[in-house]
């Protein structure tokens, strides 16, 4: 997801304009993916966090990040997350949410 460069961090506002909140998020993972921190262009053994990949119709696959470890729904389960912001760096968009949660 490309669009112009907004300052200022993560934001629920940059994530709303992104995500359709009336249309529902498909999960598309069955596992989590760990971060790692890098230094001097390597990763590290140390963990900063977890990605999970996500769907919504008409838009392209996006990666939302977790600092913890969350419990995934299953494989193409309707989902909310809970905090959802997004940042805008290089013209690449960026998610993160605190949790997730499957909608019946």
């Amino acid at each position: 997801m490309r669009t112009k460069l907004r300052k200022g961090g993560y934001s629920a506002d940059i994530a709303a304009a992104y995500i359709n909140q009336s249309q529902p998020v498909h999960n598309l993972s069955v596992e989590l993916e760990p971060q790692h921190k890098w230094q001097n262009n390597e990763p590290t053994e140390e963990i900063t966090g977890y990605r999970a990949w996500f769907s919504q119709k008409g838009l392209e696959p996006f990666a939302v990040k977790f600092e913890s470890k969350v419990k995934l729904p299953s494989y193409l389960s309707k989902v909310s997350f809970d905090n959802l912001e997004a940042c805008e760096v290089r013209n690449n968009v960026y998610f993160r949410a605190q949790a997730i949660k499957e909608i019946k």
